[in-house]
């Protein structure tokens, strides 16, 4: 499929790092159905590709993402069909959008989000489905769903109140607020902030410094803290045994033993 993308770019800016550009820049790159199978698509090849161990999601011109495309119009009686029956919609996000959600909640490589303008409503979604947020000083983020009626529904019922509490995420979406980055980042929304111009650059660092990473312990770290928010402590405990007998022996805890004595940087492989 990757030759015939047609709304997403993909590169390797680093020989171990990935890059999706979202590529509808005339609509502030809102999603469509092709965005989304391309977009899964390429977050699955990502998964599955050894080589890469770190992925980066961005968007093309001067947008992140806004959202669901809704400026695309269609004859009523087209429409009608589409939503004859109730579940006709919920079967278009959970092929759709939702899909890209999944796919990175799966992910145990690490994900970044490059955010260089707006990122809102379904945008903002998927900027927390990653695992890090960084923002341009010039990006805006916030949930304009309820500008138009509709809702939450591409995830972030359940990623909003996680990344700012329960009564900021109600707020933003019933309000439709939408934040400056310095804002956003003091909400819990954005990791860090950079100048604008800087972005790429900045981004590409931070990427290539977790794909420096042993790539085993930081699959397996990352496993553990995500899968920590659903257990008690004693079960993230067991849990941590079970991920420990499957690191300790790696060749890669060797390596960087022997560069600290070495005081040199190890070149970790990954087993």
């Amino acid at each position: 499929m990757p030759e015939s993308y047609k709304t997403i770019l993909v590169d390797h800016p680093d020989p171990t790092v990935t890059r999706i550009t979202l590529n509808r820049p005339q609509f502030l790159n809102a999603y469509n159905h092709q965005l989304c199978e391309e977009t899964s698509d390429a977050v699955d090849r990502y998964m599955k590709d050894d080589s890469q161990r770190c992925l980066v999601i961005t968007g093309a011109g001067r947008g992140f993402c806004a959202g669901g495309d809704i400026s695309r119009t269609e004859p009523p009686e087209a429409r009608a069909v589409r939503y004859a029956k109730q579940i006709g919609r919920g079967v278009e996000m959970r092929d759709g959008f939702h899909r890209i959600v999944v796919a990175l909640a799966r992910c145990d490589k690490p994900v970044v989000a490059s955010i260089n303008g707006p990122c809102v409503a379904g945008g903002l979604t998927l900027a927390l489905a990653c695992d890090f947020r960084v923002a341009s000083d010039q990006a805006r983020l916030g949930d304009t769903s309820g500008k138009f009626a509709l809702l939450p529904d591409e995830g972030g019922a359940w990623l909003f109140p996680r990344a700012m509490g329960l009564d900021k995420a109600l707020k933003m979406t019933l309000l439709a607020e939408v934040y400056d980055a310095h804002e956003a980042e003091r909400l819990g929304l954005v990791t860090m902030v950079v100048p604008h111009g800087e972005l790429e650059a900045k981004t590409l660092e931070f990427a290539r410094r977790l794909a420096d990473r042993a790539p085993l312990a930081v699959r397996m770290a990352k496993r553990m803290m995500v899968r920590s928010a659903d257990m008690t402590l004693e079960r993230s405990l067991q849990d941590a045994e079970l991920a420990v007998m499957i690191a300790n022996p790696a060749d890669d805890v060797n390596e960087g033993r022997a560069a600290f004595r070495e005081k040199r940087k190890p070149v970790f492989k990954g087993r």
